[in-house]
């Protein structure tokens, strides 16, 4: 009732709810494309909760839409001016790292760009961390279009997803983050969406119901996904690009250290920036985060640059090793040496032995002590490698006896 009141108090608020409506995204079907046949009922589906729909004017629903999906959605835009989104580079050669999807990514973008049309749907897979959304972010920019941010468990209703792709303008990226994670109906509204650039929607009930089909901007799908099998074949086939991100190497991650050290105008020295990135497990955000608590350490117990001595010092305090392994980690291990000889040892008894969930060692902690070599896993159990005993300061006269046989013996 408040929205008829307003727009039929005056006729100078009309401006108003029309710049409000650019600035969200205005619903094409809606408002810019009143002779096509899909236009009235559009607002139907988009908006269910609405018992009136055909009473409001087209610029009070166009305003109603896009207020729906700013909860779920950002714009690329817009992020670049938060200070903690200024660490993200803006450009493509800015970004440090993953040479060869860069160069990929480049080539994408400059045919896109010859041919006047925008990118292939891009799927980007890899551990946390990595740049992901930055990577997308980047896309935006270097087209010249919007991005919008969103994640696969927002999106819990068919209505959510198809107020994001009507209200995107041409050659704009929807980001989906976590996509493996998008409920079945939602998905399967993708699925024309990515190819022929078609929304079906249903309006009605029973007997009365009907198929509309709305067509859609052309626009970029990028998603993100920490687990590219979960996702379904019909939904991974459909991206035309599929890129995988690795982990990055010590000298990429002091450079990165370095650049959020100047972003964040703290001194650092080159020799501190490679300590922090020999502890960061290969991945930015975590060096990011810690480069954040050595700064802290320095503005409180000491002053200057941020140097070698310094870094290994504020990190030792914080528990993080020359390997990246923090005191959880470390437990590990030393209790599969000390209490089961090295192993093998099976996950619920090192559950049972550590405190830990059996669940969170085994998707938290045995990852990367993999990655490193210092764990292995074998059909009787876990085993821990020689090059943790050395780095745990197990020499072989301290070291459990028979550990290294037994261990080649069942590798």
């Amino acid at each position: 009732m408040a929205i008829i009141s307003s727009q039929s108090s005056s006729q100078p608020q009309k401006p108003k709810a029309s710049n409000k409506a650019s600035d969200l995204g205005k619903l094409p079907a809606a408002s810019e494309s009143a002779p096509r046949p899909a236009s009235g009922p559009a607002s139907g589906p988009l908006e269910p909760a609405q018992s009136e729909p055909n009473t409001l004017p087209a610029a009070d629903q166009s305003t109603l839409g896009p207020v729906k999906a700013t909860s779920l959605v950002q714009s690329g835009k817009s992020l670049a001016g938060k200070p903690e989104d200024s660490l993200r580079p803006q450009q493509i050669k800015d970004y440090i790292g993953q040479k060869s999807l860069k160069e990929v990514l480049d080539i994408a973008i400059q045919a896109a760009k010859s041919r006047q049309e925008p990118l292939d749907h891009l799927l980007l897979y890899g551990p946390p961390g990595l740049g992901k959304t930055t990577m997308a972010l980047i896309l935006a920019q270097e087209m010249g279009v919007a991005c919008k941010i969103t994640s696969a468990p927002a999106l819990e209703r068919p209505r959510d997803i198809a107020g994001l792709l009507v209200n995107l303008k041409p050659g704009d990226v929807l980001f989906i983050d976590e996509i493996h994670r998008l409920p079945k109906v939602t998905e399967e509204i993708l699925y024309p969406a990515m190819e022929d650039g078609r929304l079906d929607i249903t309006i009605g009930k029973g007997q009365g119901a009907r198929t509309r089909s709305l067509e859609l901007q052309p626009f970029t799908l990028v998603g993100a996904t920490t687990r590219v099998g979960a996702l379904t074949s019909p939904l991974r086939d459909r991206f035309g690009l599929v890129q995988r991100l690795r982990f990055y190497e010590v000298d990429e991650l002091t450079e990165i250290v370095i650049r959020t050290a100047q972003v964040l105008k703290t001194p650092i020295k080159p020799d501190g920036a490679t300590e922090i990135a020999r502890r960061s497990r290969g991945t930015p955000r975590i060096a990011n985060r810690l480069l954040k608590r050595v700064r802290d350490y320095v503005e409180v117990k000491s002053s200057g640059a941020i140097t070698e001595a310094i870094a290994a010092e504020a990190l030792e305090l914080f528990n993080v090793d020359p390997c990246g392994l923090d005191w959880t980690d470390r437990r590990l291990l030393t209790v599969m040496i000390e209490n089961f000889n090295g192993g093998p040892v099976g996950l619920d008894t090192m559950a049972a032995a550590t405190g830990e969930d059996a669940q969170t060692i085994e998707e938290v902690y045995e990852p990367y002590l993999m990655q490193i070599g210092y764990l292995h896993r074998t059909p009787r159990g876990r085993v821990v490698t020689p090059a943790a005993c050395r780095h745990l300061g197990y020499e072989n006269t301290t070291m459990p006896a028979g550990l290294s046989d037994h261990q080649v013996s069942l590798l």
